[in-house]
C-alpha cells in the first residue's frame, strides 16, 4: 500500500506538471494567436552616424505603416493583434548590429526583426537571427550575397546589387546608341565595404559583356574627408563613364570635387545608397545636376498607391518618400500579411507564410505588381529605375528617364553630360 500510494504521488506530480506546460503553451503567441495582444517587431537601422538620414526616413515609413495597420484592426487572425515597433541603433556599425539583434531577440523577445540599411551591417545580423531560428526581412540592403548563404529565415524585399548593376550598363549602351555617343571606357569609384565590393564584383561581369573596358576600379575609405586624389585619377584617365558606390556624405563629397576639378564625363551614374538620400540634395547644390542614379521607386512614377501614400508621408513628416522609404513601407504589409495568413508568432509557421508570400493587390503595389520570394528568400521582380538630377522651376528633382514605361512624361532626358568635350 505504501508503494502505491508513492507511485500515486509521482503520477499525480507528473499530471499536474503537464497540465502547468500545456497552460504556459497555450498561453504562449509563439505557438497561439488567441491570447497575443501585441507583437514586437525588432527595427535594426543606423539612428546615429552618416547614415542617419535614411536611418531617419526608413523609421517614419515604417511607423505609419504599422499606425495604418494597427488602425485598420491589426492582425485580425489574432484577435486583433497590435503591433509594437522595438527600434535598434546600429550606428553603421557590424559589431553593433550584432549584438543589437542578440539583444532584440534574447532581450525584447521580438517576433521577427527587419533592417538594416547597410549591406555591412545586415550581412552578420542576419547569421545572428538565422542562429536563433527567427525571421529576419531585409527591406534595403542589397549586395547579393545576403541572400545567398543557403540561411531559412531570411526574406529580401530589396533588389540585388548586381540587378542595379546590369541595369545600369544596359542603360547605358542603350543612351550610347540612342543619342550616337560611342561610350568605350568606364571608371569604377566604390566604398570599401561588402556593398561596394559587390557592385564591383557584378560590373566586372556586365560591363565587359556589354563590350565595354573598366580603366579604373578604384576603392576608398567610407566616410572619407578627402577623395580630391581619387577625382584626380579618374580625371586623369577620362572615361565616358563614371560609375559609383558611395553613402550620403561620400557622395557629396565626390560630387563637388568632380564639380571643382571640372571632370566630365559622358555620364556619371549612381547606385542609390547616397545619391538617394534626402540630404545629398542639400549637400551638393547645383553640382548633382545631370547626375543619374539607379532606385525602384521616384515620386513620378506610375504606380498604384504611389501618389496618394507619398502625400501623406509628405504631409506628415514634411518632404517625400525616397527608394529606400518605400522599400520600408512596403515591408511592413509584407510583414503582416505573413503574420495574418500564420495566425501565431511561432517562428517556424512565419518563415512558411513568408515563403508562401504572393501579394498582388494594397499598398505593397507602390513598390511592386507582385511579391513572391524565391526559394533563396529573394523577391524576384523587384523593379528597377533609372532618374536624372534636374533643376525643375528653381528645385532640384530626382526625374525618372528609363525605362521608357517609367519616365516622367515630357521630360526629355539630358545625354552626354552638358559641356563633354569642352
Amino acid at each position: 500500500m505504501l508503494l502505491r500510494g508513492k507511485y500515486t504521488k509521482i503520477i499525480g506530480l507528473i499530471l499536474v506538471t503537464a497540465m502547468m506546460m500545456c497552460f504556459v503553451v497555450g498561453c504562449s503567441g509563439s505557438e497561439s494567436g488567441s491570447d497575443v495582444e501585441v507583437i514586437k517587431i525588432g527595427n535594426i537601422l543606423p539612428l546615429s552616424g552618416s547614415a542617419a538620414p535614411l536611418g531617419k526616413i526608413g523609421q517614419e515609413a515604417r511607423d505609419m505603416a504599422i499606425e495604418e495597420i494597427n488602425a485598420a484592426g491589426g492582425i485580425k487572425s489574432m484577435n486583433g493583434a497590435q503591433i509594437e515597433m522595438i527600434y535598434a541603433d546600429s550606428k553603421g556599425d557590424p559589431a553593433t548590429g550584432v549584438s543589437e539583434a542578440e539583444r532584440l531577440i534574447t532581450h525584447e523577445e521580438v517576433a521577427l526583426i527587419t533592417g538594416c540599411y547597410q549591406s555591412g551591417v545586415a550581412m552578420p545580423s542576419t547569421e545572428v537571427a538565422e542562429r536563433y531560428g527567427i525571421p529576419y526581412i531585409v527591406p534595403v540592403p542589397s549586395e547579393d550575397q545576403i541572400t545567398e548563404r543557403g540561411f531559412k529565415y531570411v526574406f529580401r524585399v530589396a533588389e540585388k546589387t548586381s540587378w542595379r548593376n546590369r541595369d545600369q550598363v544596359t542603360f547605358v549602351k542603350e543612351m550610347a546608341e540612342k543619342f550616337d555617343t560611342p561610350i568605350k571606357t568606364v571608371a569604377l569609384i566604390y566604398e570599401n565595404t561588402s556593398w561596394g565590393q559587390g557592385a564591383v564584383r557584378a560590373w566586372e561581369k556586365y560591363i565587359p559583356e556589354a563590350g565595354l573596358e573598366i580603366v579604373l576600379k578604384e576603392p576608398y575609405p567610407s566616410n572619407s574627408s578627402d577623395l580630391t586624389p581619387v577625382v584626380l585619377k579618374c580625371k586623369n584617365l577620362n572615361p565616358d563613364i563614371i560609375m559609383l558606390v558611395s553613402y550620403v556624405s561620400d557622395a557629396a563629397l565626390l560630387t563637388n570635387t568632380f564639380a571643382e576639378h571640372k571632370v566630365m564625363p559622358k555620364a556619371f551614374v549612381g547606385t542609390s545608397g547616397g545619391f538617394a538620400d534626402p540630404a545629398y540634395f542639400e549637400l551638393t547644390g547645383d553640382n548633382c545636376e545631370y547626375y543619374f542614379d539607379i532606385s525602384t521607386w521616384e515620386p513620378d512614377v506610375n504606380r498604384p498607391f504611389s501618389q496618394e501614400v507619398n502625400q501623406k508621408f509628405t504631409e506628415k513628416y514634411g518632404y517625400a518618400m525616397n527608394a529606400e522609404a518605400v522599400k520600408a513601407y512596403a515591408s511592413m504589409y509584407i510583414i503582416a500579411d505573413a503574420l495574418e495568413r500564420a495566425g501565431s508568432t511561432d517562428p517556424e509557421a512565419l518563415r512558411q507564410a513568408f515563403a508562401e508570400t504572393n501579394i498582388t493587390e494594397g499598398p505593397t503595389q507602390m513598390y511592386a505588381s507582385e511579391i513572391v520570394f524565391d526559394e533563396t528568400g529573394q523577391m524576384v521582380n523587384a523593379p528597377l529605375v533609372i532618374s536624372q538630377m534636374r533643376k525643375i522651376d528653381g528645385k532640384m528633382e530626382r526625374v525618372s528617364v528609363w525605362p521608357e514605361a517609367e519616365a516622367r512624361p515630357g521630360m526629355e532626358i539630358v545625354w552626354p553630360y552638358p559641356g563633354v568635350g569642352q
